[in-house]
């Protein structure tokens, strides 16, 4: 997600203090005559990667990644040619539409059918799950060195222009506009060939023509079957093409993997020079999100189907779905389900965690199989201030110019200032300055204009740049946009001006402009007309950054745990999110055509924030995990970036927490793992670990077939029999980073293993302990060589009845250095007075 925005009640503005109702309307989707709708079909037979995972086995090849250099027998024809005659005998004689194939990591289709239709295709043998489709949405310069990674990470990996070498990262998004320079593959003298595993085409249409990719952008493909089905698809203004209309897309892909040193101008302003967090790596593209409508899961399961078929290695999604899924969990639904594969594939998933925060239970990503990233601030921001006649300093927002003197210059509001021929009876959006003919301009000339910033510029209806331009044309000193009174909740990205000018995003803080400016006002004492405008004003320029703040600290509207598993949001015993990385006010590419923030639209950059800026961080960071270590697993990339995670912030401090819409930093607390899992991500930590915490896909199995009446959904999802599975566990006996107990009944014993990746090493074992419970690990200390495993034993033991979540820490301290925190949760206690505890308390 780019633009975030929160709208309680809105009334639309003249000036301060005045308004006019205006009644509510209700977007609705209204379905076509038809009944129709796409399904997701699944069958029982395997996908190709199961068939190519077997053939590996039995012919004795060992393979980290079944996308290594050897790829699987292309029997996609095969398996489209076996969907085809299954619907052809099912649904003979009808009408129905088949959208997709998905052969690769499911075995499957999509198809526009009635529910009449998809109640037969459930009735088929060969059928094992018939879904509806559900719709999806999408969730710098500066970060590199708030991450330390020129000094710590970059130079472990041979520097800037080897980071990430060797490394696909897919990303599931709104595509690329690749003539961007973060895109280009000639920015160094150094040979840049395309993994030999890699297999991904580039798409070749009117507006992304031959020759887009390249040595860097290796692969480029857009999915949009389901929405064309819809009618919802506009083919010009959505474009029918892997090219990004939208500008979320080439911003995401730049944050992971986006050139290094590549200068950032906006608006004539050079504010640096950008980079991604592994610049060596290359991008392939799946868009399967538009600007006008979001997504569709059919489309996202297919782009992650060819993903994980042409070789990535790592996918990143800054997508969430609009619903929890139904059913008995969460993590039952396609997306995670062909997720799950591409785990069973080698490849690394990346997921926004949702901008739905700061409510318990707002996580939009679920599976354990997912590392999932939320938001949190960085120590850079970029403000201005307005300084008025009555010495009262309004700080804002506005990358722009400041008045340049210690001049004072009159204060004009909009609708003060209107020809003859303007009323507000004809025009009741005057006030927002998008129309310089409404105004007399030798009223308005080398004076500041106030200008009103309603809920109609985050719809795109009114534009900043046009009342830039409405300004210029009246030969203002400068603009001064305050918050409509009404807007109860908003946060505003700071955003282009290329004249003096502040947007002041407090409704309190323009309520105090609104008192000091009417307070000024000379008005007839008969006619009540402006005689003299007193308020005057001087405007600091938001062009400089600022390092002072203290950071990281996790956004209001960046998801929280606990992680519902399932529709009644019963809690999961799975920690989420993973870890929190820089996700508000981030600089990156943009797309030329990019309309996602019409205030950067026709720029080259843009500054965004959400879980979706933050989870590409996280997806260049894994590109230098598995540069270093090709060997690992998924999990074991988890594990790394998890267990070093920081949990200070720069000053020493806990990192903090916003609690809320309204004045975020009036609001917030020290975070708990709910709010960022693990703790901030630390690059330079994730790529010495010293020991990791291993998770197989026959681990996940064992976990989904302990859920309760699991057994049909898994065998309609993965094809394999929990019948046939000798040992199933609960999700806080995965060997996970992290341990959650959603419900401790007395007592509880789970085990964690540690593998050394390192040297010999001794580690001692201390811990913290949730309230309302007595805590004990063992061994206390332990001894590890190289790729040697250790056992720890955790008991937990409740001391009272307790329904408030509570948290602690497992440390592991290496003699050589390495330093490992797990997060500990407890949500609710049943304690047993009749219960004889042992010595369960730390000495």
């Amino acid at each position: 997600m780019g633009k975030l925005f929160w709208v309680y009640l809105v009334l639309l503005p003249l000036c301060f203090g005045l308004g006019l109702n205006t009644s509510s309307q209700e977007d609705s989707h209204s379905h076509s005559d038809s009944d129709s709708d796409v399904y997701i079909v699944t069958l029982k037979q395997d996908p190709s990667a199961h068939y190519f995972e077997e053939e590996l086995s039995n012919n004795g090849s060992s393979s980290e990644r079944l996308n290594s250099v050897y790829k699987p027998r292309n029997n996609s024809s095969y398996i489209s040619r076996v969907h085809d005659s299954l619907l052809m005998r099912a649904l003979s004689g009808e009408k129905y539409l088949k959208l997709y194939s998905y052969h690769y990591l499911i075995n499957g289709f999509s198809v526009l059918i009635t529910p009449q239709q998809a109640d037969k295709l459930s009735r088929r043998r060969e059928v094992a799950n018939v879904v509806l489709d559900f719709s999806v949405r999408t969730a710098t310069t500066y970060t590199p060195e708030f991450l330390g990674l020129p000094k710590g990470a970059w130079p472990q990996e041979g520097g800037s222009g080897a980071a990430g070498e060797g490394i696909v990262i897919g990303f599931i998004d709104t595509g690329i506009d690749p003539t961007h320079s973060s895109f280009a593959d000639d920015v160094s003298d150094h040979p840049y060939p395309v993994p030999d595993r890699f297999s991904g085409i580039c798409e070749v249409t009117w507006d992304f023509p031959s020759g887009s990719c390249n040595r860097k952008l290796v692969g480029a493909r857009h999915f949009a079957a389901s929405a064309i089905t819809r009618g919802i698809f506009n083919s010009s203004r959505d474009y029918a093409s892997p090219f990004d209309g939208d500008g979320h897309g080439t911003h995401t892909a730049s944050v992971a993997a986006g050139n290094h040193g590549i200068p950032v101008v906006v608006a004539g302003n050079y504010f640096g020079n950008a980079s991604g967090m592994a610049p060596r790596s290359h991008i392939a593209v799946y868009k399967a999100l538009y600007k006008s409508f979001g997504g569709f899961a059919a489309d996202v399961v297919a782009a992650i189907d060819q993903a994980a078929q042409d070789g990535v290695d790592i996918i990143s999604l800054s997508i969430t779905p609009n619903r929890r899924p139904p059913g008995i969990a969460t993590f039952f639904n396609p997306i995670d389900m062909a997720l799950l594969s591409a785990v069973k594939s080698g490849i690394f998933v990346v997921q926004a965690a949702g901008n739905t925060g700061p409510s318990p239970k707002s996580m939009s990503s679920f599976s354990p199989w997912i590392f999932t990233v939320g938001a949190a601030s960085h120590d850079r921001v970029y403000a201005n201030s307005i300084v008025l006649g009555n010495n009262v300093t309004i700080p804002g927002v506005g990358l722009a110019p400041g008045t340049g003197t210690d001049e004072m210059y009159t204060l004009i509001c909009a609708v003060h200032a209107l020809i003859n021929e303007t009323t507000l009876a004809n025009d009741m959006y005057v006030g927002e300055c998008q129309n310089s003919n409404n105004f007399d301009g030798e009223l308005i000339q080398g004076n500041l204009l106030i200008c009103s910033y309603s809920i109609r510029f985050v719809l795109g209806l009114s534009t900043v740049k046009q009342a830039l331009q409405t300004a210029k044309n009246l030969s203002a000193a400068g603009v001064v946009f305050y918050m409509d009174p009404f807007v109860l909740g908003f946060q505003i990205n700071p955003t282009p001006l290329n004249i003096p000018g502040i947007i002041i995003p407090s409704t309190n803080d323009s309520k105090i402009l609104q008192q000091y400016y009417n307070s000024s006002l000379e008005r007839d004492r008969f006619s009540r007309n402006i005689v003299r405008f007193g308020a005057v004003a001087s405007i600091s320029g938001g062009l400089k950054a600022n390092y002072s703040i203290s950071a990281p600290k996790v956004m209001y509207y960046s998801a929280r745990g606990p992680d519902p598993e399932d529709s009644f949001l019963d809690n999961a015993d799975i920690m989420k999110p993973n870890l929190v990385a820089p996700g508000n006010s981030i600089w990156a590419a943009w797309s030329s055509l990019g309309t996602d923030s019409v205030e950067f639209q026709g720029e080259n950059f843009a500054i965004m924030s959400g879980t979706s800026m933050a989870a590409p961080h996280v997806a260049g960071l894994a590109a230098l995990i598995k540069q270093k270590f090709p060997q690992f697993s998924p999990a074991a990339i988890a594990s790394a970036l998890s267990t070093t995670a920081s949990l200070y912030d720069k000053n020493g401090g806990p990192i903090m927490a916003q609690r809320a819409y309204s004045n975020p930093d009036l609001n917030q607390s020290p975070a708990t793992p709910f709010d960022m899992g693990s703790g901030f991500v630390n690059a330079t930590s994730a790529l010495d670990p010293g020991l990791i915490f291993d998770t197989t896909y026959e681990d996940y199995m064992s976990f989904l077939c302990g859920i309760n009446g699991s057994s049909p959904v898994v065998l309609n999802y993965t094809s394999q029999n929990c019948q046939l599975n000798s040992s199933t566990v609960t999700a806080v006996d995965l060997n996970l980073p992290s341990i959650t107990i959603a419900k401790l009944n007395q007592s509880k014993t789970v085990e964690r293993s540690v593998t050394n990746i390192a040297g010999k090493e001794t580690y001692k074992v201390s811990w913290t302990t949730p309230s309302g419970v007595s805590m004990k690990v063992t061994p206390t200390s332990f001894f590890t060589g190289t790729a040697e495993k250790q056992v720890l034993t955790i008991t937990f033991n409740a001391t009272a009845n307790d329904s408030v979540p509570s948290f602690g820490r497992i440390v592991l301290l290496g003699d050589g250095g390495h330093n490992l925190n797990i997060p500990v949760s407890v949500i609710v206690k049943y304690y047993s007075y009749n219960m004889t505890y042992g010595s369960g308390l730390k000495q």
